[in-house]
């Protein structure tokens, strides 16, 4: 008799580039759980309809990913506190009555600075590039590793500022402020990368050990290249990032947290 597996999927649009349903599928496999993943192309105007249909199918949860973070949260009817102070959801959770959102992305994040790249985040200068949905959901637990500052820069300056305001130890500038300031981590939430540009980053913003982090993921986005020129050693990617983002959610889903060093391994060698 065939086992019956749980549903789970990621929602978007455009969603045939996602990974994460070979992600899932490795950790499933890697935990020994009863489980399909699959991905669902949801029109722009659709989002609650699609999620109400795949739940009212029996779906379990689903991840979410451009340009519906907003929307999910808003059809969550509990919501974890980073997903909260990130005012945007990627995972949701379906129980009996309750809808629960939760924003993975942050703990990913942290999880690939700390775990995967040895970064040390306590008492160190973290610049934030940035001020959109990406960098608003991180804010909260790069905050939570204890930096001895946290400065977001954005090219609209209100943006930034609007972003920092709600964090009583976040400050926030223009990008075209930052000269004369140096730090040792520098995280790149923009999405100029997917337009072949990268942020102007004044002469001198990294420390002499800096390490410097893009969220997209590509060995040679414009952001790394820019800073690989600007002498930086130490930079990684985000795909480290959307692996740990989908452990996380699939903490939410099973109870079960799955090993990811060799899921991510196997995606770097499949790049």
């Amino acid at each position: 008799m065939k086992l019956i597996e749980d549903r789970y999927a990621v929602i978007g649009h455009p969603i045939a580039h996602s990974r994460s349903p070979q992600i899932h599928a490795a950790f499933a496999q890697a935990t020994g759980q009863a489980m399909s993943y699959e991905r669902i192309l949801a029109p722009l105007d659709q989002f609650a309809a699609t999620v109400t249909a795949f739940r009212a199918a029996g779906g379990r949860g689903v991840n979410i990913t451009v340009p519906f973070k907003l929307e999910a949260f808003a059809y969550a009817n509990q919501r974890t506190a980073r997903a909260q102070a990130a005012q945007a959801v990627n995972t949701l959770r379906f129980d009996a009555e309750s809808i629960l959102g939760d924003n993975t992305d942050g703990a990913g994040l942290v999880t690939d600075l700390i775990a995967n790249h040895g970064v040390v985040l306590q008492h160190q200068r973290v610049l934030l590039l940035g001020a959109g949905g990406a960098a608003q959901g991180v804010l909260l637990p790069l905050l939570e590793t204890h930096p001895a500052c946290l400065v977001i820069a954005n090219r609209s300056k209100d943006k930034a500022q609007a972003l920092a305001a709600r964090y009583s130890n976040v400050t926030a500038c223009g990008i075209d402020e930052l000269a004369g300031e140096s730090f040792d981590v520098v995280i790149n939430a923009t999405s100029a990368g997917l337009h072949g540009a990268t942020p102007n980053l004044p002469h001198g913003i990294y420390s002499t050990h800096a390490f410097a982090y893009d969220m997209l993921y590509g060995a040679q986005t414009p952001f790394l290249q820019s800073a690989r020129a600007a002498g930086v050693q130490r930079v990684a990617d985000g795909l480290g990032m959307l692996v740990e983002q989908a452990a996380e959610s699939f903490l939410l889903w099973r109870g079960i947290r799955p090993p990811s060093r060799d899921v991510l391994a196997a995606l770097r060698t499949n790049a």
